[in-house]
């Protein structure tokens, strides 16, 4: 991370799209503050502040494959706000990856290529996992 544009990166390395954008980060000279959430944990409080800074909802995060959220009930359209952030700290697979903090701003990083609209400067073409080439 430098001080003069500091970016967190909520990572899951098992993630392809976080493991592309943690790459299109680093490939545009930064070194990012990367925060295995799935190790850590989250906190209500934390993911409410995310959730405020991206102006979205629980819900609009919600990691639907791979996870418990159909087993918890939370796709049903009757699942609170609440019940799901709830379930998230329980569950921090719930939460959908990667999200990224910058001076620019936070969002959900999916497509990966979101990214680039995070950062200062950016590479002027990126090769991701599958070959795909993203140009700036």
């Amino acid at each position: 991370m430098t001080d003069a544009f500091p970016i967190t990166i909520y990572h899951n390395p098992e993630c392809g799209t976080s493991r592309n954008a943690l790459a299109m980060i680093r490939a545009a000279g930064y070194v990012p503050q990367v925060i295995e959430y799935r190790e850590s944990g989250w906190t209500t409080g934390l993911l409410t502040q995310l959730l405020e800074a991206m102006g979205t909802t629980p819900r609009d995060i919600l990691r639907e494959k791979g996870t418990p959220a159909g087993d918890l009930g939370l796709l049903e359209p009757t699942a609170s706000d609440e019940a799901i952030l709830s379930a998230m700290t329980r569950h921090p697979i719930l939460v959908n990856r990667p999200i990224v903090v910058t001076p620019k701003g936070t969002k959900l990083c999916r497509p990966s290529e979101v990214v680039l609209e995070l950062l200062a400067r950016v590479p002027d073409s990126f090769a991701k996992e599958d070959g795909e080439v993203v140009r700036a």
